[in-house]
């Protein structure tokens, strides 16, 4: 068997002492946490220890000793060693620092059944060949207990940075805790657990008046910072504010007359109101007063915290350009001649349509009617836009104020704003739409009629039927007269078509955007870029020292988490009510001429 001690680099030039730390339960490997120098009281070491196993909850106890030779200090090896008898272990680490070396030598103190302690010394294979060939003839099973001993005392230390363990988080993240029965935890795992849980055992540090002096990662003094203690103090009175704002907030949602159902519904499609009661929910999660139960739970506050203060920022450069120069009235000067071109370019298309577009044939009755029905339709909007220009200014002015709450309020107004500037053509896509789609439900149908089947409704399927004369003669009427007059309604419908979907990958864009600030984890990635070693993935190992006499040394060292995971485990969760659609659905729905909402349909149907 090989006994791994992971041992703190912090502790490698401590003071002569008592090792602290546990065995790890279930693997042959012993962590150090902290050495305890002398002079000190033995009861008051072990009051000492039973403190520290109540407030961290991991069973703490004494491994052993740690001898760093120095003047006047001569019979301290013995001293300590006389000390396992004190403290009762099955095993007692007895390591020691010689002068002019970089490893360590241990000796291992078992007890027996009778409670008599037996000392074991690691050494190297090649010191028995060095004995000389005399004892060559020796009796060979005795050579291979001897081997077998050998093999059983071999020790390799591997040394750690104790900060970078206690603050890393080992991915991938165990969510509660698990059976030791069926998974238990690895040894890596345990390890980096032991430390983590045992950071009571590091407040004490050399200026503390007490009896016992600890060498450990903050020895020399405690880690902080005034600005965070600062941050901690001002938060629980922001909390308090944010609580009391999200109250008045939620009783004004509650009032009757916001839950009818247009308003509910207009609510729930507007971007705007989606992106208000997602930042709601976020503030909620940020001001609760229960402290984040783990790891999870502190990435995602402080990503939703960072996300919202970066999403603040840009609002406020927004508001900083949008109010400087007189850019409002610059874009409301431009808005409403830009609105006249377009209608302008609709009606040169409509006339384009109702004569024969690119040579081709077209339905003139028809042709006619939908273009003259288009052209009246862009007419009242027109007017609608005059109408509207003299408030146009003053809604751009209140509307950038909204940028205030943050860059993703002001994108997804100027979404709301484009949906609304573009009303008319939703109007044009939604007649062609319908009149396509039943047009081609209808031909389907009566294709059916020609092959004798029928689409059964109940059993949502295909069955044989038979029809009479008279029914076949109407089916063959309605069929050529849908037949013929499908290109003409198949190019108002494409071209409508073609410009609604421009507008939806504007929105589109619009939404990504927005979708990229609230759930892009921010704080993880400058963890990540910032300190590599706070989310590990793994370990690696190099040798540290390997020299004659004494034990292998390796050094172990964090691998970072790759950006790429980073993100994926990270990732806020959006409210995102957009629909994901595949692209063959996508073409199948703009093929036979179904509706494509911006946002999730209760009515979508799904293959």
């Amino acid at each position: 068997m090989v006994l791994k001690i992971f041992f703190p680099q912090c502790c490698n030039r401590a003071d002569s002492g008592l090792l602290v730390g546990r065995w790890i339960s279930g693997h042959d490997s012993a962590v150090v946490l902290a050495v305890i120098h002398y002079p000190f009281i033995p009861g008051q070491v072990k009051q000492y220890i039973q403190q520290m196993q109540a407030q961290s909850g991991v069973e703490l106890s004494v491994l052993g000793s740690w001898s760093l030779p120095k003047d006047g200090q001569e019979g301290m090896e013995s001293f300590l060693r006389d000390l396992s008898t004190i403290f009762p272990q099955e095993r007692w680490l007895q390591i020691n620092r010689e002068i002019g070396k970089t490893g360590f030598t241990c000796q291992i103190l078992n007890r027996d059944q009778n409670g008599r302690v037996i000392q074991q010394e690691t050494k190297k294979k090649n010191e028995k060949a060095e004995e000389g060939d005399g004892e060559a003839g020796g009796d060979k099973e005795e050579q291979e207990d001897e081997e077998k001993e050998e093999e059983e005392e071999k020790v390799i230390f591997v040394h750690y940075e104790q900060r970078k363990v206690m603050l890393s988080q080992l991915h991938p993240i165990e969510n509660g805790v698990p059976d030791p029965k069926t998974d238990a935890p690895s040894e890596l795992r345990q390890m980096f657990q032991t430390v983590a849980h045992s950071q009571p055992l590091f407040f004490l540090d050399r200026y503390d008046d007490g009896p016992l002096k600890l060498t450990h990662w903050q020895s020399e003094g405690r880690e902080a910072s005034i600005i965070v203690e600062l941050l901690k103090q001002a938060s629980v009175p922001l909390c308090l504010l944010i609580n009391w704002l999200l109250s008045i907030w939620t009783w004004i949602c509650n009032i009757r007359l916001f839950s009818l159902y247009p308003l509910r519904f207009l609510s729930s499609k507007l971007s705007t109101c989606v992106q208000l009661s997602y930042r709601a929910e976020h503030m909620r999660t940020i001001s609760s007063r229960k402290p984040a139960t783990g790891h999870t739970q502190f990435m995602r506050k402080a990503n939703i915290v960072v996300s919202f203060l970066v999403d603040v920022a840009l609002g406020m450069l927004l508001i900083w350009w949008l109010y400087r120069d007189n850019h409002i009235t610059m874009l409301a000067n431009t808005l409403v001649p830009a609105a006249d071109h377009v209608a302008k370019e609709l009606q040169e298309l409509l006339q384009w349509l109702m004569g024969a577009p690119a040579g081709l044939k077209m339905n003139r009755a028809l042709d006619q009617v939908l273009g003259r029905f288009f052209l009246y339709h862009i007419h009242l909007w027109i007017s609608y836009i005059h109408l509207m220009s003299p408030f146009i200014e003053g809604i751009l002015w209140y509307g950038g104020l909204s940028a205030c709450f943050g860059l993703t309020f002001a994108l997804s107004l100027l979404s709301d704003m484009v949906a609304l500037l573009t009303f008319h053509i939703y109007c044009f896509y939604v007649y062609g739409a319908r009149l396509y789609c039943l047009k081609i439900y209808g031909l389907s149908s009566l294709w059916r009629l020609f092959r004798g089947k029928k689409w059964n409704v109940l059993r949502q399927r295909v069955d044989s039927c038979s029809y009479d004369l008279d029914q076949l003669f109407i089916g063959t009427l309605l069929f050529t007269i849908l037949l013929f007059l499908l290109p003409t309604t198949a190019l108002y419908y494409l071209v409508f078509t073609l410009l609604r979907l421009v507008v939806v990958l504007f929105q589109g864009v619009l939404h990504l955007s927005v979708d990229f600030i609230n759930s892009f984890p921010l704080f993880a990635v400058a963890l990540r870029i910032t300190r590599p070693y706070r989310l590990a993935e793994g370990v690696k190992f190099r040798v540290l020292c390997e020299e004659p006499g004494t034990a292998l040394h390796l050094l172990m060292e964090m691998n970072p988490l790759k950006c790429s995971t980073v993100v994926q485990t990270y990732r806020t969760p959006t409210y995102s009510c957009y629909p994901k659609d595949s692209w063959a659905a996508l073409v199948k729905k703009l093929f036979v001429g179904e509706l494509i909402y911006p946002w999730r349909h209760k009515t979508t149907k799904t293959d």
